[in-house]
């Protein structure tokens, strides 16, 4: 029961990091007027779902590749301007960051190590 609830806290601050996280971060689509403008917005989603589709379902056989189409994705979302992050607080950020790493130690561990 208690190893339950240790996870279970873990799990809690790992979804209050990525709250305080997402805060800031918002995501935006444009209108191109030439098809060649939005090939990185379409590359990216494109390479997202590869990589998620290649890590789920053939994880042996791709999966190093199923992470570099992820990252791939990830920095084409930021090429085509898709992602604005808006600027936030030192406190904030410790804030999200330790609740994020805490909530993984946790989660994985069940301990944290001082």
């Amino acid at each position: 029961m208690g190893r339950l609830f240790i996870k279970l806290i873990g799990l809690i601050l790992l979804f209050v990091g990525l709250y305080f996280f997402g805060q800031n971060i918002i995501f935006v689509s444009g209108y191109y007027s030439f098809f060649y403008r939005s090939a990185p917005a379409t590359g990216s989603v494109l390479a997202i779902m590869a990589g998620i589709f290649s890590l789920v379902f053939f994880p042996r056989q791709t999966g190093s590749f199923g992470w570099v189409l992820l990252g791939l994705g990830i920095v084409l979302v930021f090429l085509s301007g898709g992602v604005i992050l808006r600027p936030t607080s030192l406190w904030s950020f410790c804030v999200a960051f330790t609740a994020l790493a805490t909530g993984y130690k946790l989660l994985n561990q069940g301990r944290i190590n001082f």
